[in-house]
């Protein structure tokens, strides 16, 4: 996957949206397992998030909709959930741009 960083940084650019990223990155301590899910390998429903952000779950979705097209999550949609999680190796990624180009 190509990241285009300008995209990254808009994403970026709003506290909501790093503190989803925040949570994401230790999700047991954010978070307790929907329907038993392991959450390092499938990822946080959308509903779980959305609580935890005290918004609506259109803004959640808005949200996580900018992060997944910067790269920095995925999704997995199972039955009628959504789960996202980080993209690890993006996240790497982008620190090695900033060592190398910034």
């Amino acid at each position: 996957m190509c990241m285009e960083p300008i995209e990254v940084f808009k994403a970026l650019s709003n506290e909501s949206r790093l503190q989803i990223l925040n949570w994401l990155k230790d999700p047991e301590n954010h978070f307790t397992p929907h329907e038993g899910t392991d959450m390092r390998k499938i990822g946080v429903c959308v509903g779980q998030i959305t609580n935890a952000l005290k918004m609506t779950q259109s803004t959640t979705s808005q949200y996580l909709s900018i992060l997944q097209r910067a790269g920095l999550i995925t999704a997995e949609r199972i039955g009628k959930y959504t789960y996202f999680k980080r993209n690890e190796e993006a996240i790497r990624g982008m620190g090695a741009f900033f060592s190398n180009e910034i």
